[in-house]
């Protein structure tokens, strides 16, 4: 290896040095030193062995891959089909291989000088000679999977532990976008207005450690993003491996994809014996995949077996949108292995060409792995696997141009060699003070579209501090306390370091409302303050005079209430207004555990309907008190309220990924476990409350594979005491009444909104769903091609023998990929039975 380029990197706080002569001559020295071992390095140590693989007629093999005979040192071509490998003097055989076509080898003798060295692959020529038909007609090909399926758990955990390197290089490019999305000018801002343009590109060297069957550990020795040299690129050096059974690529489709040598493959597709070839002593089964059944998670293409230990040579498989894919139009996948030794072996290159065509974007990508350095027999120590499945070292993206020239394995293209340029030269103009200001113009120009619909943002780079305005189609409502009544809530974010991805930072919100039946004038101000290098920390206070429903979770959203109100003179919501204070802190302390806490005052006042106002006169029907009459016979006179909440949440076996400047917590496979506890604080500030009460949570999302997901939700809680306890601080069920849904896993459809508030000791409650993802309805002609997903489940109370309640939903999701509706069916401690269907829609926010 060449001497390690950060060993010539100039730190410029030694400048600073008050014996800068002495630096400056020490540095000097060192940079002619440092000179004097390259150019002894490169007489007596390494050559760099360069060419191009093409096939016989000229065209480029992309990301072919070359390889030293008898080891698993090698490289992998760019798109260009170029490549390069540097080796110490002496003589190798140098062999290169692209799935599909006879692999060559050429022996050459190295010495100091650089050797250029060409391929020319010519397309395999399969062998049908020893094929035997079987009786009844069954194509060779079946006896081959079924052999493969036999080895699979033997290769599933082989080798059971290793540690290699990955160099992972992703780039995403576009051939086409529209000049205009949501209303807003389509701008890249790199002055570059035509349509093929490189969207991203990044580069990453990691360390890649696993000890089966369940053990991992990637570490991030280097990485870089064109265009942004504080980011981080991307770091998944994960193997798609064909020995599961269930194969799980990027969400692309919830229920995971099937291997073509899964244990029920032979239920799921069909398969084509086209011939051998030999390749280093080994014979090689070529198979066509096929797919018995269209919009099933399903591959197509070719899969090498080996003969005789039936183990994975390559393939070359893809997805469609008929293989029930989401988000994407086309997955390519393009795999090698190579023998570590005669009972191992191990993945050399992994690529990846996604292909995707959405809202007049239209994008294509390749995403290379290229694995080296393997060592089968580590020594990891004991503490080696922790909860950190990701670590990010410091310094890891600010690698100078050297480093990355000396181990980069695949040659950059000329594209991305200008992309790099052009990004890299962009970045620098960007963070003149000039530049930011005439950025934050741009960006700033007032977008109607926006502001009516999805909000507008305004900036300030230089000072790092960003304004958000919400959309007017979410702060206009009405209801019969206010009227027609209208929202400004105006969000300040101001970050406190250079860090662009750092949490510290501090945020301001002020909210203004205004009622036009009332001429109530409301208005509150959040503070938050954000810290936290390794887990989250947060502290707010928050003060004013605003309006809350009875129930302080607010189960009919300002939108439903008004349709309800305007169109069917039902006023569900029902509300006070108040004075309040709050105080509230947030810590996480690791291994997925949190603590939170808040103190709340509130000086509550008593609201009363002011206009009967509606679109449509309704007969015999007339609005109702603006209480929650199933409780109260009259509204609550005015009172005070202290209330402290304390609380910790625990998701037992969190993984974590480890950056330099944060530690993000991405989940685990135990469920989620909360426990709180409520007082209300009697004779404080005159504080008329006096109750507690606790409240138990636990929720997960257990993925079934090709069964779908199962989500729930279980709690149970209550009071202790209750010896004054207003209306407000009732145990509340989130009940809904309108077409539009409430959230599934923690309301209940069809259920009124007060009708079984309490203050019981003991309650329970239950929310379960199950989401098939395509399972059964994948199965119905033309209708498949929909994507529509069944769902099903229930939710379900007991709070005493009177107050008990269950209903079971059935429905579709996934419809134009924000929908879902449901049938409701709903049944009631006296008998009673509720019926009807509810929507849920994404951008409403109603599920």
């Amino acid at each position: 290896m060449r001497p390690s380029p950060q060993f010539c990197s100039l730190h410029f706080n030694e400048l600073a040095s008050p014996n800068a002569l002495i630096f400056v001559v020490y540095y000097v020295m060192r940079k002619l030193l440092i000179t004097l071992c390259f150019l002894n390095y490169a007489f007596v140590q390494a050559a760099r062995i360069t060419g191009k693989i093409t096939d016989e007629k000229g065209q480029v093999l992309a990301y072919a891959s070359i390889l030293v005979k008898g080891t698993t040192h090698g490289t992998t071509a760019n798109k260009e089909g170029t490549y390069f490998l540097q080796l110490d003097p002496g003589t190798y055989t140098i062999v290169a291989q692209y799935v599909g076509y006879n692999r060559q080898e050429k022996t050459i003798t190295l010495g100091a000088d650089d050797v250029h060295l060409d391929f020319q692959l010519s397309l395999q020529q399969l062998s049908l000679k020893e094929v035997v038909v079987r009786p009844g007609g069954e194509d060779p090909a079946y006896e081959i999977i079924r052999n493969a399926i036999k080895k699979r758990p033997v290769y599933l955990n082989q080798p059971k532990n290793f540690q290699c390197e990955v160099y992972i290089k992703g780039q995403l490019q576009l051939r086409d976008y529209p000049k205009k999305f949501m209303g807003g000018k389509v701008d890249f801002e790199d002055g570059d207005t035509s349509k093929r343009k490189m969207l991203f590109l990044s580069e990453t060297v990691a360390r890649y450690s696993v000890a089966r069957p369940s053990k991992g550990k990637i570490e991030v020795l280097s990485t870089k993003v064109s265009g942004n040299r504080d980011a981080f690129g991307l770091s998944a050096p994960q193997i798609i491996s064909f020995y599961e059974n269930n194969i799980e690529i990027g969400g692309l489709n919830p229920r995971g994809f099937i291997s073509p040598i899964a244990n029920g493959a032979l239920s799921f597709y069909r398969y084509r014996y086209e011939g051998s070839f030999v390749e280093d002593g080994h014979e090689i089964n070529r198979i066509q995949v096929i797919p018995k059944r269209k919009y099933e998670p399903l591959f197509s293409g070719y899969i090498n077996i080996t003969e005789g230990d039936w183990r994975i040579h390559s393939v070359q498989l893809q997805l469609t949108k008929t293989s029930q894919m989401e988000l994407i139009d086309t997955l390519k996948i393009e795999q090698l292995y190579v023998p570590y030794n005669k009972d191992v072996w191990v993945i050399k290159t992994q690529v990846i060409y996604p292909a995707v065509k959405l809202f007049g974007f239209d994008a294509f990508g390749s995403f290379v792995n290229v694995y080296s350095k393997f060592n089968i027999d580590p020594d990891f120590g004991k503490k080696f696997f922790n909860n950190t499945l990701m670590k990010i070292y410091e310094g890891s993206n600010k690698k100078p141009a050297d480093y990355w020239d000396s181990v980069r394995p695949v040659p950059l293209q000329a594209e991305e060699l200008s992309d790099y340029h052009k990004k890299d030269s962009l970045e620098i103009v960007r963070k003149d003070p000039h530049y930011l200001d005439s950025l934050d113009r741009k960006r700033n120009a007032f977008n109607p579209f926006g502001m009516a619909l999805t909000g507008q943002g305004f900036s300030r780079q230089k000072k790092r501090e960003y304004f958000t305005a919400e959309p007017l189609a979410r702060t206009l409502a009405y209801n019969t306390v206010e009227g027609y009544n209208g929202t400004l809530r105006i969000s300040y974010l101001k970050k406190l370091d250079t860090v662009s991805s750092s949490r510290h930072s501090i945020a301001f919100e002020p909210t203004l409302r205004y009622g036009v039946s009332n001429h109530h004038f409301n208005a509150t101000g959040a503070f938050t303050y954000t810290t936290g290098q390794r887990y989250f920390s947060s502290f707010s206070i928050s003060g004013g005079k605003w309006i809350y429903q009875f129930n302080n979770a607010g189960p009919i959203s300002p939108f439903s209430n008004t349709l309800e109100s305007l169109l069917y003179e039902r006023n569900y919501a029902k509300f006070y207004e108040a004075w309040f204070a709050r105080v509230g802190i947030s810590k996480e302390i690791g291994n997925g555990l949190r603590v939170f806490g808040s103190l709340r005052y509130e000086d509550r006042l008593p609201l009363e309907n002011t206009t009967s106002h509606s679109w449509i006169e309704r007969k015999n029907i007339d609005f109702s008190p603006n209480y929650p009459v199933e409780l109260m016979s009259e509204n609550f006179q005015r009172h005070q309220a202290v209330i402290g909440n304390v609380g910790v949440t625990w998701r037992p076996g969190s993984k974590y990924i480890e950056m330099p400047d944060r530690i993000i917590n991405i989940g685990s496979r135990y469920p989620t476990l909360t426990l709180s506890y409520t007082q209300g604080i009697h004779n404080v500030l005159g504080s008329d409350v006096d109750y507690s009460k606790w409240r138990f949570d636990i929720s997960d999302d257990l993925d079934l594979k090709l069964g779908g997901n199962f989500k729930y939700r279980l709690a149970a809680g209550g009071f202790i005491k209750r010896d004054s306890v207003p209306v407000i601080d009732y145990t509340h069920f989130n009940g809904n009444r309108v077409l539009l849904s409430t959230p599934y896993l923690s309301g209940f459809q069809l259920l009124p909104y007060y009708k079984y508030s309490n203050t019981e000791r003991f309650y329970a409650e239950g929310h379960i769903e199950h989401h098939f993802n395509g399972l059964l309805t994948n199965k119905i002609p033309g209708f498949r091609k929909l994507n529509w997903y069944l769902v099903a489940g229930s939710n379900a109370f007991y709070a005493g023998s009177d107050r008990r309640y269950v209903e079971a939903f059935v429905g579709l999701e996934n419809i134009f990929k924000i929908a879902r509706i449901d049938w409701v069916q709903g049944y009631e401690q006296d008998g009673s039975k509720l019926a009807g269907l509810r929507l849920g829609v994404k951008i409403l926010g109603s599920r």
